[in-house]
């Protein structure tokens, strides 16, 4: 899977893909919001934006992100992952168009 993005679709890329004998999925151009870890991300983003007082120079900003991700609760993590059935219907649906999620 990959969101169509230069880097994605580099040779290096394809090469070692193939040399791996894996497979992309067929990715809809809208359907980015699909993609599981754009989600952990954005809860990684909130986090991060709701510390007091905010990160202000980089050493601290790589410890809150280190901080953060260890202390995502699993089951937010999991319950994505049982989502993703219905997210796909859901595009599906809207023809790989906006979805609610």
């Amino acid at each position: 899977m990959d969101d169509h993005v230069r880097p994605h679709r580099a040779n290096i890329v394809n090469k070692c893909l193939q040399s791996e004998d894996i497979t992309r999925m067929d990715w809809l151009a809208y359907s980015l919001d699909l993609n599981p870890i754009e989600r952990v991300w954005d809860m990684l983003g909130r986090r991060i934006a709701a510390r007091q007082p905010p990160p202000t120079y980089l050493p601290e900003l790589r410890r809150a992100f280190l901080d953060e991700w260890c202390n995502i609760p699993q089951d937010e993590i999991d319950n994505l992952i049982l989502s993703m059935p219905r997210r796909c219907k859901v595009c599906i649906a809207s023809s790989g168009r906006h979805t609610p999620y």
